[in-house]
């Protein structure tokens, strides 16, 4: 994992970007070649260094490619999936390029040059994404880990272990005879007279996470653990390695120590200023673009449903401050005739034919907008919950109220990385990603975020 603005971001995925800039860049210039070859006539700016047009075929797939989840290592063993979303990632590449040209024309090498790029570009990105299909079939990019402890903390790890792409943990060591929470056949057992440094080079450690929560006693192997580090093993703390593994933080693992002296956790004036700056952009700009999707969903809600069109509800804020809250009605008018709120379920019965469609392309959100201009909410930040909800999940989840320290957000780092939550397990799963966005909150995460989002959208992740 490589850490960007306070962002961590797995290596692998970092060289699949910088080799497919490299040969989006090749596959422009082979397009302005083409074009200068096949109409005679220069093209402007194409004896630059990088032509301007270039830049903007290199950006414009970037962006695109971004956006369609298509650096997602999890994707990497689908195949079907992938080549849907690259053919999609070209095709929509391929307008957004020719939009830019049109709106400057000095953009637009030609059609024999774009059509030129988007088939080098395509044939060499299919190639490199097969070629790291295969390396990551092998593992060759996952490092080898070994754990040290068999305690609950360790069978949190185990149960994560199982589904990640980035490393593969060899086993759990043992440290003191005790109950083991792991599968015992993943414990490993130092031999008589075996240290934990020969241990590591025989099965060929990476990396060694310390997730023993006592070590008094002297039973803790602090020499040993620096002779593997001298050697170039890594060697982290539990708490660290999930937050790096797993972008989330881990809740079992969490103290207020932790939080206090160490990074993150904060955001200063000039942050506040940028992000509420980039609040009031985006949205304005966002509405600009939605108003004629918005009185369309408005026209079919009102004519299935009747009045309201739109669902207030009182939501908690910033500091706890309860606020109403927008969206386009998408369940009966008497979903909850009982009086007493409850979660959303998956297939929900109250939920109207065009409640289950704007739900899946997320349209009901769009009025949250204007609690976004109206400083309520913001852009990006945890999902906003009803005060009942909140009142029950304080009493019985730890640090839930961390949540409240920022404003609420439209979408989330949570939202983008779990299912729609909806019982107290997925709160608790989801608090974590929230407690992560808190700790390394930045311009540059939400950016990130929103790409995320716009593949949520698009693929229909998550809804309900």
């Amino acid at each position: 994992m490589i850490n960007i603005f306070s962002h961590y971001i797995p290596g692998r995925v970092i060289v699949l970007g910088a080799i497919e800039a490299l040969i989006l860049l090749i596959a422009a210039y082979v397009g302005i070649f083409l074009q200068v070859l096949g109409a005679g006539a220069a093209i402007p700016g194409a004896g630059a260094v990088i032509p301007p047009q270039a830049i903007v075929f290199v950006l414009c797939m970037m962006i695109v490619i971004s956006s369609m989840g298509l650096y997602q290592p999890d994707l990497w063993d689908n195949n079907r999936s992938l080549g849907v979303r690259l053919a999609a990632a070209f095709i929509v590449g391929f307008v957004l390029t020719c939009l830019v040209a049109t709106l400057e024309p000095a953009f637009y090498p030609g059609p024999m040059a774009l059509g030129g790029a988007v088939i080098v570009a395509l044939t060499g990105s299919v190639l490199t994404r097969t070629a790291f299909h295969k390396w990551n079939k092998v593992s060759v990019f996952k490092s080898r880990v070994l754990v040290l402890g068999t305690g609950s903390r360790a069978a949190k790890l185990a149960e994560y272990a199982l589904r990640s792409p980035n490393h593969r943990v060899i086993g759990f060591v043992a440290l003191q005879p005790a109950r083991h929470y792991v599968p015992s056949q993943h414990v490993l057992s130092l031999a008589p007279g075996e240290s934990l440094s020969s241990l590591v080079a025989k099965q060929g450690i990476d990396q060694i996470v310390v997730a023993v929560r006592d070590r008094r006693g002297g039973g803790f192997p602090v020499q040993q653990l620096l002779e593997c580090k001298m050697k170039g093993v890594k060697v982290v703390e539990l708490p660290n390695f999930f937050e790096r593994e797993y972008r989330q933080v881990m809740l079992e693992s969490l103290n207020p120590s932790w939080m206090v002296l160490g990074d993150g956790f904060r955001e200063g004036l000039l942050g506040h200023i940028v992000k509420r700056v980039f609040d009031l952009a985006a949205s304005t700009l966002l509405l600009i673009l939605a108003l004629p999707v918005m009185l369309v969903v408005a026209f079919f809600i009102y004519l299935e449903s009747g009045l309201p069109v739109l669902y207030r509800q009182e939501r908690v804020g910033q500091g706890g401050r309860i606020f109403t809250l927008y969206k386009f009605r998408s369940m009966r008018v008497d979903a909850e005739k009982a009086g007493t709120p409850c979660w959303a379920a998956a297939d929900d019965d109250r939920t109207t034919r065009v409640g289950r469609f704007i739900r899946n392309w997320r349209f009901d959100e769009l009025p949250q907008l204007f609690n976004v201009l109206r400083g309520e909410m913001s852009f990006v930040g945890p999902r906003p919950e009803r005060p009942y909800f909140v009142d029950q999940l304080v009493k019985q989840i730890p640090y839930y109220a961390l949540r409240n320290s920022a404003k609420p957000g439209i979408t989330g780092w949570a939202q983008v990385r779990y299912q729609y939550g909806a019982s107290v397990d997925d709160a608790i799963e989801k608090l974590q990603y929230d407690l992560y966005y808190l700790k390394n909150r930045s311009l540059f995460l939400d950016l990130m975020i929103m790409m995320a989002t716009v593949e949520v959208v698009l693929w229909g992740r998550g809804a309900r």
